[in-house]
């Protein structure tokens, strides 16, 4: 099946059926650093945070936990974004360049 469909029951013959997924436009104001480089598991400081993103653009890094590693399996030349609200994530580059534009 198509990415763009996901299933669901027709429900007057309680059969399968596609269903397409609506299309959204990105319109979020992000913070956003590309990694340049990682370090993982090396000695922790005592925060719980043992790994290091490197963003060589910026000048910077970020220490994150093992479970944002293993959760978002964050790749170089890729992006560290940081929500409004303050969540953070990971994006691949080639996702992260096509849906936002440096302001």
């Amino acid at each position: 099946m198509d990415e763009t469909f996901v299933e669901a029951r027709d429900e007057a013959d309680r059969t399968l059926v596609a269903v397409d997924l609506p299309q959204y436009q990105c319109h979020k104001v992000v913070r956003a650093a590309k990694i340049t480089g990682l370090s993982l598991n090396h000695e922790d400081d005592g925060s719980g945070q043992c790994n290091t993103l490197i963003f060589g653009d910026i000048g910077g890094y970020k220490r994150v936990a093992d479970g944002w590693i293993e959760r978002f399996k964050p790749e170089e030349g890729g992006y560290f974004v940081r929500y409004a609200d303050g969540y953070t994530s990971f994006s691949p580059a080639k996702a992260f360049e096509e849906g936002y534009s440096k302001i």
